[in-house]
């Protein structure tokens, strides 16, 4: 089998110029945790996950309600809901590329899908798939390659 026969076709990505606002947005209604960044000729430019979404937020007040221990404060006052404030425009102001990370490990079609499992061995939750030209045509995600695996049985 090779990364193509493996891949998810039917995944959500974002063009550079999306604003975080937007991708939180997919996230949420997808109930997804990652996002491919591809630029107006559909070549893939970056990746954003939920996490850099996170801890951009934190970094930006997004989310002062957060206590030190992750929890959520009951206890609330105006200046952290202006804070607040602040940074959901932030989110709306801000574009996935500022975030995304830029160094993606990404594997071409004919790749054979052992090769990939080994790029996952090392941390990859999620591996692009790429067709010679650099256009993303899907995605390999961990669950994509325990079907693969639970197949070469």
């Amino acid at each position: 089998m090779l990364a193509k026969d493996i891949m998810n076709t039917e995944i959500a990505s974002v063009k550079v110029g999306t604003t975080l606002k937007e991708a939180v947005r997919i996230f949420a209604d997808r109930g997804i945790g990652i996002l491919p960044v591809i630029d107006e000729d559909d070549k893939l430019v970056g990746m954003l996950s939920e996490s850099d979404v996170l801890e951009y937020s934190g970094k930006t007040h997004v989310l002062p309600m957060l206590d030190s221990s992750g929890w959520i404060s009951p206890y609330d006052n105006a200046d952290e809901r202006t804070d607040y404030r602040q940074g959901a425009d932030l989110l709306a102001m801000t574009t996935v590329e500022k975030i995304m990370t830029k160094r993606v490990v990404s594997v071409k079609e004919e790749l054979p899908g052992h090769e990939v499992a080994k790029l996952m061995k090392k941390r990859v939750k999620h591996v692009p798939v790429v067709d010679e030209s650099g256009k993303l045509c899907g995605l390999i995600g961990r669950g994509d390659m325990i079907n693969y695996l639970a197949s070469t049985e």
